[in-house]
């Protein structure tokens, strides 16, 4: 009997210390949810470049925080795509609220706060790198293999879509947020490649994993929220708190960006 009471007690202890960053998010009104979604901010963040500055191909992700109560645990992630002379751009993401849940479509304003949350640049590919990665990009999004499942929690949801496209895709790299709920659920087995690149995540259903990777450092994910360290960039990765410390670069271009 005291070892089962000691086991409940331990798991009482870490699921409080899980929740305890999500509920300050929460105290604190951090996150966007005040009047209805559809009133929300959908300004452009100036995050995109316009054709007229920059004609060559584009490759950019992008994370918000999600909207509402969500929005405390984590962010919802995007990949949007514009071809050298193109004038609009090919938003790739999943949603909650459609089906088929995967989204394809064409927009001049991929950068659009979502929904009162003002995104932030995961990766910027450019010029011959993005050309070679549209392709691949494209592919990826036809054969992701959850295109009419969404589960907030632990997954499938937009955050498990990105990380797969980036794994799919050769030479597209990104450090998803540890706030990306649903990243290390992974739809093919147990272990794959870290989406930052060099590294390897291993995971029972989203629920159970860890990440050991050049840019993500390590993160341990429990019961879907991933909390961890990265020493090359020093910082902390708590659970719905997100970043503290410094800011991860931004893939395709090396510079620092916020994590959200």
């Amino acid at each position: 009997m005291r070892r089962i009471l000691r086991m409940v007690s331990g798991l009482a202890v870490l699921l409080a210390l899980l929740l305890a960053g999500p509920l300050w998010m929460l105290a604190t009104e951090r996150v966007e949810g005040r009047g209805h979604w559809s009133t929300a901010d959908r300004t452009s963040a100036g995050l995109a470049p316009p054709p007229a500055e920059a004609s060559e191909a584009v490759v950019q992700l992008y994370a918000a925080r999600a909207w509402g109560w969500r929005g405390a645990f984590g962010v919802h992630t995007w990949i949007a795509t514009r071809d050298a002379g193109a004038e609009a751009w090919r938003m790739h993401h999943v949603l909650s609220w459609r089906r088929p849940a995967l989204v394809s479509r064409s927009t001049t304003a991929p950068d659009r706060a979502w929904y009162g949350s003002e995104p932030v640049l995961l990766a910027d590919y450019r010029g011959a790198a993005a050309a070679r990665l549209v392709p691949g990009i494209e592919a990826a999004v036809a054969a992701y293999p959850a295109p009419s499942t969404y589960r907030a929690w632990p997954g499938p949801n937009s955050n498990t879509f990105t990380a797969w496209v980036v794994r799919e895709v050769e030479g597209l790299e990104a450090t998803l947020p540890v706030t990306a709920v649903g990243k290390d659920y992974l739809l093919d087995g147990v272990l794959a490649e870290a989406p930052g690149g060099l590294g390897v995540t291993a995971s029972l259903g989203g629920l159970l994993g860890l990440t050991l990777g050049r840019d993500e450092g390590l993160e341990l994910n429990l019961l879907g929220l991933s909390l961890g360290v990265d020493p090359r960039r020093p910082a902390l990765k708590l659970p719905g708190i997100g970043r503290l410390g410094m800011a991860p670069l931004i893939k395709g271009r090396g510079e620092g960006s916020g994590d959200r």
